[in-house]
């Protein structure tokens, strides 16, 4: 095998969504290109590559797990996903002054905006203030230390540009992909999971519960007024929730939404996708949906039409209103509107599935995402 890769990030295998997306199926798929070991906070089920479970979202602990990855593995590229892991890498490779590592680091999101962004329309703004000033101190120093840097999205370099007024010399935008049994048509699940309440059309939405942003309970608050707004519609139309119980929902439910809670089963999860006609990004501007970019691909990837605000295809933007999917305004109205259209009008719209699917295919695997990601990552290693 070729160079040493140690990847750290957040990587929480109770949460198999989300942050454990992009440093999973990265890793997966970079062991074709590098001896990789994997640290994170839960990596129990990386069955791919050595790897430590550091269990604490501690800046201390991340550092003394990095620094015996460095002293017992001896990397030639540190990557660091995020601004916990970044911070903790940059600190380890500085009191490790002897180790030649390659420093690499990846931001998934632009955190301070996402903070900003919620600010006056969280329960606790002083909260979301002190997160918002801790994250641009934060990520500041990672953009300023000189360090490589992969975005998982075109908007964070110009994001990047705006708040600090510095363009990083070597940025990169590479974005996350699909799993290959999403991509794979062939391994169809046999029964429909919403035979009982057809011959509405499904609308899907995904919105697990998540460790620290509010960005899938602001989705699931929009579904919920969207299925008010089409609630005398239900033989036409029921949305159904994934990765949320109803218990955990404080407002009054319409009857034409079922909340199927987290569906821990990867073929559950599928059938559930594959089997729904419509899937649903019902992100407010407030949300400041990075993490919406996961959901959308695999709902592109699953041959669904898409209806989305224009929140939820942040970082996605190759991906167009009425080439790809369907892009609506932010109101419920509608949302709900161009949601019973589309159910109406089904087969009208099969033209924009299938081009996003060629463009998901061609562009957007996790193989293809590695395969660029290696060789910036050799570029790098090589001066």
């Amino acid at each position: 095998m070729g160079k040493r890769l140690l990847i750290v990030s957040t990587l929480d295998s109770s949460q198999p969504f989300g942050a454990f997306t992009r440093p999973f199926y990265l890793g997966q798929y970079l062991t074709q290109h590098f001896d990789v070991f994997q640290l994170g906070l839960d990596c129990s089920s990386v069955d791919y590559a050595p790897s430590l479970s550091i269990g604490s979202r501690s800046l201390k602990s991340y550092i003394q797990s990095i620094e015996k990855c460095i002293d017992e593995f001896c990397p030639d590229i540190v990557y660091a996903q995020e601004t916990l892991p970044g911070l903790a890498a940059l600190i380890s490779l500085k009191l490790r002054k002897h180790s030649s590592s390659s420093l690499v680091l990846d931001f998934h999101t632009f955190s301070p905006y996402e903070y900003w962004m919620r600010l006056f329309s969280v329960a606790n703004p002083f909260k979301e203030f002190a997160q918002c000033i801790k994250t641009y101190i934060a990520q500041g120093i990672l953009i300023f230390s000189g360090s490589p840097i992969i975005a998982a999205g075109e908007s964070i370099p110009k994001l990047i540009s705006q708040w600090y007024g510095k363009i990083p010399q070597q940025i990169y935008s590479i974005g996350n992909g699909v799993t290959e049994d999403l991509l794979n048509t062939e391994v169809f699940p046999d029964k429909d999971p919403y035979q009982a309440l057809r011959p509405a059309k499904i609308v899907v939405i995904i919105a697990p519960k998540t460790f620290q942003f509010p960005t899938n309970d602001m989705s699931v608050s929009m579904a919920i007024e969207v299925a008010k707004c089409l609630e005398n519609h239900q033989e036409k139309v029921h949305f159904v929730v994934i990765g949320r119980d109803s218990s955990d929902i404080s407002e009054p439910i319409p009857s034409n939404i079922s909340f199927l809670g987290f569906l821990p089963k990867r073929e559950d999860f599928i059938a559930h996708l594959k089997y729904a006609d419509i899937a649903l990004l019902p992100f407010s501007k407030q949300a400041v949906a990075g993490g919406a970019r996961n959901k959308a691909l695999d709902y592109f990837a699953s041959r669904k039409l898409v209806i989305s605000t224009p929140e939820g295809l942040r970082g996605l933007e190759e991906f167009r209103n009425l080439e790809h999917l369907l892009v609506t305004g932010y109101s419920s109205e509608e949302v709900a509107n161009t949601i019973l259209d589309a159910a109406s009008n089904i087969d009208k719209y099969q033209s924009l599935v299938e081009t996003a699917y060629t463009l998901i295919t061609e562009k957007y695997s996790w193989n293809a995402k590695s395969q660029n990601i290696a060789e910036i990552l050799m570029k790098i290693s090589a001066f």
